[in-house]
């Protein structure tokens, strides 16, 4: 963790007595019945948004917990409101030491405690289970590498799956591996990406910005280690030929290059500049306000904007023509690519997208997305889509309607929330009596 953290950037308070269970002269809540959801990084953070503000809708108070600085900082923009008026807890999930673990349930004593995925510590559930908490394991994606890692790992980790008092699972075949691994009574729920609230104020700030600079725009979303290198000689060509052919800028692609995480930014920023490229930073843009005249001029002649925020996803996709999806084309599994789809956006993916196997085939099958065998390839494709305004149509349609089609997993899971909450307060009242 700390060698994460120098490297990344950001307060991680890696040796903080927070993260060891120690609370000091922190206020305890005056809220008693706190609901605790667990987004461990900012995939997590974005996948629970939904969940969260169904739960604040309802009136419960939730206590936020991550492990990492960009799901701390993520949650902290996405539901600042409601810590300002004390709905929202955010703190660390103390480290899987048993008494960090029973210190943290002894201090915040939450009445229920939700996992966002895939977070499972076996610590922290059987400290859990001794408080007396039902843990619920939501949204929950379980490869078949993770189902051999968990079986490896012997009675550990099957005793840490049947403790769960209930596991909602994005598929079938994630339901399947989970009990395999030990889990009991797993329901198929779907995945929380389909419920995404995308941020309406930056669609609307990100359409305006692309309706005026009126540039045909591919956006490069969510590169991993390795990938912005694959993308940048791909852009090479494209680049070069568009300046020899002497075109107007209005006639020339702007590629949008988002790293994933932020400590890759300034690695990004240089392998970019050493093209020669007339590169623009998205973080210079904010500084000078969407939409003013000094952000349109800075992007009319730019060749690449480099996507140095956080939290913009849907500014950025909201002035796409066409996405393509990081994380897939080098061995890591893919990243997120349905909130492009919900705002209409055709969809390119790599080869490598085991943490999103369902939902990937799915949307081939849909039309709303398309699978390609590497980087230089996804290019020339995004290319020829530009080009082509009625496929382009289709796979938006397609693609709007295959996320409505699969929206509904919060719902299914608050209506297990509620079950279980109810069955607490009629013990309790059976105790009072």
């Amino acid at each position: 963790m700390y060698v994460r953290a120098r490297k990344s950037g950001g307060r991680w308070q890696v040796f903080s007595p927070l993260r060891f269970g120690y609370y000091g002269k922190t206020a305890r809540p005056k809220q008693a019945g706190l609901i605790m959801v667990h987004a461990v990084s900012l995939g997590e953070m974005r996948a629970a948004q939904p969940l969260v503000q169904a739960l604040l809708s309802e009136g419960h108070t939730i206590l936020l917990t991550h492990l990492t600085y960009t799901g701390y900082a993520e949650g902290q923009r996405a539901f600042n409101a409601a810590i300002a008026n004390g709905q929202l807890i955010q703190q660390w999930l103390p480290y899987d030491f048993p008494g960090a673990a029973k210190r943290f349930y002894a201090f915040y004593q939450p009445q229920l405690v939700v996992v966002i995925e895939r977070e499972v510590w076996p610590n922290l559930l059987y400290q859990a289970i001794r408080a007396d908490i039902p843990v619920f394991l939501v949204s929950a994606r379980f490869s078949a590498r993770s189902l051999r890692k968990s079986l490896r790992m012997g009675a550990l980790m099957r005793n840490a799956y049947a403790r769960f008092a209930a596991i909602y699972a994005q598929t079938f075949q994630d339901a399947q591996r989970l009990e395999r691994a030990g889990a009991k009574g797993v329901r198929v729920s779907g995945n929380f990406k389909f419920d995404v609230q995308l941020a309406l104020d930056q669609v609307e700030r990100g359409k305006q910005f692309a309706d005026r600079l009126g540039r045909k725009i591919v956006v490069i979303a969510s590169t991993r280690e390795g990938e912005d290198q694959m993308f940048i000689d791909a852009m090479r060509r494209y680049i070069r030929r568009e300046h020899q052919m002497d075109l107007d800028a209005r006639e020339r692609t702007l590629f949008y290059l988002i790293p994933r995480h932020p400590q890759r930014f300034e690695s990004a920023a240089i392998l970019l500049e050493a093209e020669g490229w007339n590169v623009v930073r998205r973080s210079q843009l904010v500084q000078s306000g969407d939409c003013t005249s000094r952000s349109l001029a800075c992007c009319k002649e730019a060749d690449v904007l480099l996507g140095d925020s956080l939290g913009e996803m849907p500014w950025y996709y909201a002035q796409a023509q066409v996405a393509i999806i990081g994380g897939s084309f080098a061995p890591l599994g893919g990243q997120n690519f349905i909130e492009a789809c919900a705002l209409g956006v055709p969809v390119i993916v790599g080869p490598h997208t085991r943490n999103f196997e369902q939902a990937v085939d799915d949307a081939l099958k849909e039309g709303a997305a398309l699978r390609v065998q590497n980087a230089e390839i996804a290019l020339k494709t995004a290319m020829q889509l530009l080009e082509d305004s009625t496929q382009r149509q289709r796979m938006a349609d397609a693609g709007l309607h295959w996320v409505q089609k699969h929206a509904g997993s919060v719902e299914r899971v608050m209506a297990g929330i509620h079950e279980i909450l109810k069955q607490q307060h009629v013990r309790q009242n059976r105790l009072d009596k």
